[in-house]
């Protein structure tokens, strides 16, 4: 008997053990649901390096010895400003030797002027002496040799002013072609001096004093430096909503802890078809002091704000596709599983569920293994 009721002791405990652990497995679950939040943000995340839209590297048009470098990495330079110097010796003499060129085609022209108007003169006289003696012939008071013969010698001084004439032609032109080449030689000259194009950071010296150039060789690397700008990459599947102007938040590696305001500019019309990212150029409105061209940019894009919404972590949604998922709902205070449409993600990985879904309707927020469809749950 007393067996019997030791075995009748293990059973009744046993029988409430299993009884504790079907009511455990068996109780409603108290689960989070998403609840609506007022003036949600959605951001979209890029990450990239410092840019410049205008860069320059310069050098000279013309072979040379450097002989003075005049400015350094960091300078900042403005438009017309001598950055360097070639030795400029052996142009400057062939500049004098255009100019004495120049000198000899002027004295040149001057010369044949003066004989196109002796000519001109010469051809004059003997026109009027030629027509006299053929009045005279005419009324028998001069042979008719002595006429003819200074009708030939007027047709010659006549020539002879042609001549003249084309002899000033060709001065002339010799003349240009003298200025032509003093031009040339004094613009090469020009040359052997480099100017900066615009207003620019210097951010590369390549050359220095004593070293011999070829025609554009680079010695600076030149930026605009009001043209600095982040170029961020944006996975395809975020950056539909992207639009120029939409303002953005910018942080540099070197500055993990400060944000700096931007707003987008340029909207890749291509993107990168093997990691499939859009190029997406911002600028910042308030700039760090130095900005280091390549340096890691992380920018955070605000692509538009959400009145309210419900938000539902991507974690606890099943097959999302970029628009539906599957999430656990209760429902009469039970589970289920519902297929659902989500119209924005934001930059802390949550969905917010579409607005046609009935408020009434709780989502949950947080997936457990011991969900199961149909089973008791209350939201919290």
């Amino acid at each position: 008997m007393r067996r019997i009721g030791v075995l009748a002791g293990v059973a009744l405990v046993a029988i409430a053990g299993a009884g504790a652990v079907w009511a455990l497995r068996h109780r409603p679950l108290d689960l989070p649901v998403a609840r609506a939040e007022q003036d949600v943000p959605v951001r979209v995340f890029g990450l990239g390096t410092m840019e410049a839209r205008v860069t320059s590297r310069i050098g000279f048009e013309v072979a040379g010895t450097l002989v003075a470098v005049l400015a350094d990495h960091g300078d900042r330079v403005v438009a017309g400003q001598v950055l360097a110097r070639l030795n400029p010796t052996a142009q400057q003499a062939r500049v004098a030797r255009s100019t004495a060129g120049l000198q000899s085609a002027e004295a040149q022209q001057l010369r044949v002027a003066a004989a196109l108007e002796r000519a001109a003169a010469q051809a004059q006289q003997k026109r009027s002496l030629a027509n006299r003696r053929r009045e005279l012939a005419a009324r028998g008071n001069a042979s008719v040799e002595v006429a003819e013969l200074a009708e030939t010698e007027a047709v010659i001084a006549a020539a002879d002013l042609a001549v003249a004439r084309a002899d000033l032609a060709v001065a002339r032109a010799a003349l240009a072609d003298a200025q032509a080449g003093l031009l040339a030689e004094q613009t090469t000259l020009a040359r052997h001096s480099l100017a900066a194009p615009y207003d620019a950071l210097v951010v590369g010296r390549q050359r220095e004093p004593g070293t011999a150039l070829a025609p554009g060789e680079v010695v600076f690397t030149l930026v605009d430096a009001a043209s600095l700008w982040a170029l961020a990459y944006v996975d395809e599947g975020r950056a539909g909503q992207i639009r120029e102007g939409q303002p953005a938040k910018l942080r540099l590696r070197s500055l993990p802890g400060e944000a700096f305001v931007a707003r987008v500019i340029r909207i890749g019309l291509e993107s990168d078809r093997v990691t499939e990212e859009r190029r997406i150029h911002a600028r910042c409105e308030t700039c760090p002091p130095q900005i280091v061209l390549g340096e890691q940019v992380q920018l955070e894009i605000e692509t538009g704000r959400l009145p309210t919404a419900r938000l539902v972590p991507e974690t606890a949604v099943e097959g999302f596709d970029g628009a539906t998922g599957r999430v656990w709902t209760i429902e009469t205070g039970a589970l289920r599983r519902r297929e659902v449409r989500f119209i924005a993600r934001t930059l802390d990985a949550r969905l917010a569920l579409d607005p046609t879904l009935p408020e009434a309707l709780a989502v949950v927020t947080q997936v457990s293994g011991a969900m199961q469809e149909g089973r008791a749950a209350r939201p919290r």
